[in-house]
């Protein structure tokens, strides 16, 4: 679809940027003070998109065992093994070591396909968002982050690391990308490389890996599919959707004039037969992505541009409080 937006097309000077409309490097940094009260992390309260038999596909970091020993004086009575010690008749307790960390690795999409929205804000704005977000709880449990920021042309890939430069090396990459966005700019809308970006995380992710894809899965098809699958087979595969409410609630007026900056075409949304069918096809493909959990083992986190992203992910990933 082409793209429709309230907001101005021409790309406004620094100092005037619209935080609708674009991202600057200060706001994604100064997000890290949000970046809370939300997980990667299994145990989430039963409300969590991934409650449930989801849950065990974003797994993270665990407990391996290592040794049952005898107990020593300040040890935690709590790894007692009572079986072991009733059967020796001497106290022993079961050890266990952290799991090593473990990388994640985001997609970030910020094709023009995604400089589009009817409400607050650009998908480009959300889903650019919701990877700082990402980066800095990631960054605040000591994992390693990653990202592949792609755009029509080009991705640029930064490999896992646990380091506050790596956070902002990628935060660098998105506001670069985001800001060179504007309705008409002369770029053609790349379907492919949503794929394109999946094939590099295939090579990039290796094994025990958490892969988050955070996009509106414009180009989505079965190639994009089976290369999910691939990468759930030895990693954690998360999906989050960038979606407009117009995709699912078009707007009330009779008419809707759509444009991607050069041309544009007027939608008697008046008539209930055009209405009917824009709502029917808009609304479907979001329903299919979301039946990605069903039909592949992929859990879809919608996130709107209708929201706030911070308050969203704490409600889909759930209010963790101690």
């Amino acid at each position: 679809m082409a793209h429709e937006s309230i907001f101005p097309s021409l790309h406004p000077a620094k100092e005037e940027l619209d935080g609708r409309i674009y991202v600057d490097l200060s706001r994604l940094t100064a997000l890290q003070y949000k970046a809370k009260d939300f997980s990667f992390l299994p145990s989430q309260p039963v409300h969590s998109i991934l409650n449930g038999r989801y849950a065990s596909r974003v797994r993270g970091r665990g407990l391996n065992f290592e040794e049952i020993r005898h107990y020593r004086p300040g040890d935690d009575v709590r790894s007692i093994d009572w079986k072991v010690t009733a059967r020796t008749r001497q106290p022993h307790c079961r050890v266990y070591t952290e799991e090593r960390d473990r990388p994640v690795l985001m997609l970030v999409d910020q094709r023009i396909e995604m400089f589009f929205g009817t409400q607050f804000y650009m998908k480009s704005v959300i889903a650019a968002e919701a990877a700082a977000l990402s980066a800095w709880r990631v960054l605040s449990v000591g994992d390693r982050i990653g990202a592949l920021v792609f755009d029509d042309r080009q991705i640029h890939e930064i490999r896992p690391r646990r380091s506050r430069e790596a956070v902002m090396h990628i935060l660098n990459s998105i506001t670069r990308f985001n800001q060179a966005m504007r309705a008409d700019a002369d770029v053609e809308p790349n379907e492919t490389m949503l794929n394109e970006a999946l094939e590099s995380a295939l090579r990039l992710a290796g094994h025990d890996s958490l892969v988050v894809v955070i996009s509106d899965f414009f180009g989505a098809d079965e190639a994009t599919k089976k290369m999910l699958k691939q990468l759930a087979v030895h990693n954690d595969v998360l999906g989050v959707l960038v979606y407009d409410p117009s995709a699912t609630n078009l707007p009330g007026s009779d008419d809707l004039v759509i444009t991607d900056g050069r041309l544009q075409a007027q939608l008697s949304l008046g008539k209930e037969s055009i209405r009917q069918s824009v709502e029917t096809f808009t609304s479907g493909r979001i329903a299919s992505l979301l039946a990605w959990r069903e039909e592949i083992g992929v859990p879809m986190l919608p996130l709107s541009t209708g929201e706030e992203v911070a308050p969203q992910l704490q409600k889909l990933l759930g209010v963790r409080r101690t």
